[in-house]
């Protein structure tokens, strides 16, 4: 077994990498990052942010949920590709990959990470931008999901994979409303490998901020 995968159960970007780790079927062993393995994983990678995925057969070092995707889809292909082959079809699944963590993560995690925040230093200015701006991308991403399986069509792929933890989560602090983005969050939250993240997060779903 060569790679490994430095995360959290808890963290939305590690539901990420470990989605796709579950897709391709790939073998490998994980590290929680905590108190305890915080300064080897520094020592890894020192910037200190999860998912890492360590491959040390080919002795590389793949910080980034996107490009540790990128980079299983390259070197450790399982059943189907996550990366479509067709370039049109690829460079649309990496414009979604990027919309989920832009435009809905992001602003999920502004809303999170003000409820961490001690009383004295909250932001209400910047949660109530970032609702407007989760707002408009739940309409963007309502009208893709019309139709379609999967974001980006019959085929699951990176794209899928950044929207399950982003609206997972979303939908916890501004839950979606009726309609085909809440049944494509209900079809990936019955995707096997989604299933999977969540079954295993269970225990630690006490520690997610609540209002």
């Amino acid at each position: 077994m060569t790679l490994t995968l430095y995360y959290h159960p808890l963290s939305s970007y590690s539901w990420k990498a470990l989605i796709a780790l579950y897709e391709t079927g790939a073998d490998f062993q994980r590290v929680i990052v905590d108190a305890e393995t915080r300064p080897a994983f520094l020592e890894v990678w020192p910037i200190g942010k999860f998912p890492v995925l360590l491959d040390a057969e080919r002795s590389e070092t793949v910080p980034e949920s996107s490009v540790a995707i990128e980079y299983l889809d390259r070197h450790r292909p399982g059943a189907g590709w996550l990366i479509p082959a067709d370039p049109e079809l690829a460079w649309r699944a990496r414009l979604w990959d990027r919309f989920f963590d832009l435009h809905i993560h992001e602003h999920m995690q502004k809303i999170v990470g003000d409820r961490l925040r001690p009383s004295e230093a909250k932001d209400s200015f910047g949660v109530a931008e970032a609702r407007g701006r989760l707002a408009i991308a739940y309409g963007v991403a309502e009208a893709q999901a019309a139709g379609r399986t999967w974001i980006c069509g019959d085929d699951f792929s990176l794209a899928d994979c950044a929207a399950a933890p982003a609206l997972y989560y979303a939908d916890k602090v501004q839950p979606l409303s009726a309609g085909a983005l809440r049944a494509y969050l209900d079809r990936l939250m019955d995707r096997p490998s989604f299933a999977r993240v969540l079954e295993e997060a269970e225990p630690y779903f006490n520690l997610f901020p609540r209002e």
